[in-house]
């Protein structure tokens, strides 16, 4: 079963799905080894590891680059964020064919204007209804894979209210869209009522100290939210760990001890050590084996 498949099979089952936010190949395999169904490919940590803020900068190869690398660490279906679709409706068609041949099982594309910001920051600004739905329709066109996912987000709350953001939603879903993603409601009757009103799966984004309030993601899942997306858990958790070793070592010149301390073995082991390991001698004859033994 493909990725895409396993993603549709998985948000039509009882429970909502999780995805915590990856950005390389090692975050991707903790968050599987960890037990997620699914992994999403932020968008944010994409570029704050590539050295920048989540505003828009990285091009549509830098993202479908990393969403390639994600895919390869990991067996679980990949989310990946697209971002505006890197264009108008020509761009919008290429960036799913793209996404799509790295093994991707969905993407999100939104309708603000390019270049982005984090949809948790202020002064945002979006394009045309009428023009966003249009992307919407070029990017269901151009799936190869009808189990390939296209989500349409809306930044559309901060910028024109609620229910301009609702209207959009639900006339990407009209276009094809398979998901609808409301950027950033500011309440929790807000949270309950995107499910409500938009005739369409939804997915929830838990963004901690954002414009969205806190929620608990079992209640989220009785709103009737079908996908939550974590995505700034582990590059905030990853910020934070390093910012204490680094300052013990600076304050000791002792090499810190982590909180969940590892030998080299241990780490390389995470990333796969052991299975390389058995491909070592695999394809030798039987006394080459024992040679290399």
């Amino acid at each position: 079963m493909g990725g895409a498949t396993a993603l549709r099979s998985l948000l039509g089952g009882d429970a909502m799905v999780i995805a915590p936010g990856a950005y390389d190949g090692l975050t991707a395999k903790l968050v599987a080894q960890a037990g997620f169904p699914a992994v999403y490919m932020t968008g944010a940590g994409t570029s704050v590891s590539h050295g920048y803020p989540d505003f828009g900068l990285l091009t549509m190869s830098e993202m479908v680059e990393n969403a390639a690398r994600i895919v390869r660490a990991v067996e679980v279906p990949v989310i990946a964020d697209a971002d505006t679709g890197y264009g108008n409706e020509l761009n919008v068609f290429r960036t799913v064919q793209e996404y799509e041949s790295r093994g991707v099982s969905a993407i999100h594309i939104e309708d603000q204007v390019s270049p982005k910001k984090c949809g948790h920051l202020d002064d945002k600004e979006i394009i045309s209804r009428e023009d966003y739905v249009a992307k919407i329709r070029a990017a269901v066109a151009a799936k190869r894979d009808r189990d390939f996912m296209i989500i349409a987000r809306t930044d559309a709350r901060a910028v024109a209210g609620l229910d301009e953001a609702l209207t959009r939603a639900n006339a990407a879903l009209q276009a094809g869209a398979d998901m609808a993603f409301v950027e950033a409601p500011q309440t929790m009757q807000e949270l309950a009522d995107v499910p409500k009103r938009v005739a369409g799966p939804c997915l929830l984004n838990v963004v901690r100290g954002g414009k969205t309030p806190e929620i608990d993601l079992q209640q989220a899942q009785r709103m009737g939210y079908r996908l939550a997306i974590v995505p700034g858990l582990l590059l905030k958790a990853v910020i934070s760990a390093c910012d204490d070793v680094l300052a013990e070592l600076q304050a000791t010149h002792v090499h810190p001890a982590p909180r969940q301390d590892m030998t080299v073995r241990d780490a390389f082991n995470r990333v796969g050590a052991e299975e390389w390991d058995a491909l070592r001698t695999r394809f030798r004859q039987p006394a080459q084996q024992r040679a290399a033994e």
